[in-house]
């Protein structure tokens, strides 16, 4: 019986890493979407999301079928319940990737007000952390998901540099404002991209701890 489980178990680590995989892919086509206006990525992250939304579905099928056949204690129920809970935080990632495509493909035909640095690092380190928080699960990794945690602060940080810039460039020039308004919402997109990451790396800490900072230590 514990072989099947942990086979299933198995199965629910394989099926996280793919979802991952396309949640990546999604974020990816909308980061080079943006960056060359290019509406074909822009497109290419928004049929991603559709994929991420069936990934989802399949994963907490699995989850309930584990939780209803094979009836798990202590860990191994935190483990489910912690994989039920990122795969919402990871399917709304993908939402907020497609929103940015969204907001790409409306300004695709006017050159950007100013060149993009700090939102594509931001980008880049959001990705970084939704890898990590799987990672984290699959490996059971304490460490890998304390680290996500602490950088959020970097992503933070970078937003608010993305904000204090676009309200300089509106204070000088009022026309810039709408666009200035759009590249606001996409930076603000990928701040709760790292808001996401931190929630599924903290559901792993719950999953091997116990303890979630918003429940309280499970009792076991």
């Amino acid at each position: 019986m514990r072989n099947s489980f942990d086979t299933q178990l198995e199965q629910l680590n394989t099926q996280l890493i793919q979802m991952g995989g396309l949640v990546e892919l999604t974020i990816n086509s909308a980061v080079k979407a943006l960056i060359d206006q290019d509406t074909e990525q822009a497109k290419k992250a928004i049929l991603a999301e559709q994929e991420v939304d069936h990934k989802e579905k399949e994963i907490e099928s699995l989850c309930l079928k584990l939780l209803l056949q094979q009836q798990p204690v202590a860990r191994d129920l935190r483990r489910i319940s912690a994989a039920l809970k990122m795969i919402t935080d990871m399917e709304r990632i993908g939402d907020q990737a497609a929103s940015i495509s969204e907001i790409v493909l409306y300004l695709s035909d006017a050159p950007y007000i100013k060149k993009l640095e700090t939102i594509p690092q931001m980008a880049v380190e959001t990705i970084k952390m939704v890898n990590m928080s799987i990672d984290a699960y699959v490996k059971n990794d304490l460490a890998l998901a304390q680290a996500v945690v602490a950088a959020d602060t970097i992503v933070d940080d970078m937003f608010l540099l993305v904000k204090s810039e676009l309200i300089d460039l509106i204070h000088k020039d009022a026309t810039t404002g709408s666009q200035a308004m759009d590249l606001l919402m996409v930076a603000k997109y990928f701040e709760r991209i790292g808001d996401h990451a931190v929630n599924i790396a903290e559901w792993v800490i719950y999953s091997i701890t116990g303890i979630h900072k918003n429940i309280g230590p499970d009792m076991e």
